[in-house]
């Protein structure tokens, strides 16, 4: 398999903007629709990254996601300015939310985040640190050898 770039880019996702929410997933699956990649995996992809992009817009103050397609893999690293994680466990639990009460009224915070991305990923790694952040590493295999 290769890990060598075939198209690679950096997004900025600001924290609170629910404006542009959604805006970055929208763009990493049109990239992947016009490189032919099978639309099972896009739909993968656009669920993982989606769901990356509202918890940064939901609970940091702003984050990057670095989107690399590979000819085997898509790789997001999403990182965050934000709260952190205390309790990973709880978090990967379905259901659980620390969203607040005006995040929850507009539609978001129903828990299903982290475990929705780890459940469209073939690798999942998630490194978190209370007061600084949190980063995600995912990996979605497009093509098997």
């Amino acid at each position: 398999m290769s890990d060598q770039a075939i198209y690679e880019k950096v997004f900025v996702v600001s924290g609170g903007d629910f404006d542009k929410a959604g805006q970055v997933s929208t763009e990493i699956k049109s990239i992947l629709k016009a490189a032919g990649i099978d639309s099972t995996v896009i739909r993968r992809v656009a669920i993982a990254s989606f769901e990356a992009e509202m918890n940064v817009v939901i609970h940091a103050t702003d984050g990057e996601i670095d989107f690399i397609l590979t000819p085997d893999h898509v790789i997001l690293t999403i990182s965050d300015r934000g709260p952190g994680i205390e309790n990973i466990e709880l978090a990967m639990q379905e259901g659980y939310s620390t969203a607040s009460d005006d995040m929850r009224e507009m539609g978001f915070g129903a828990g299903m985040g982290l475990p929705n991305i780890k459940k469209s990923c073939d690798d999942f790694k998630l490194d978190t640190e209370v007061g600084v952040g949190t980063t995600l590493h995912l990996v979605i295999i497009h093509r098997k050898s």
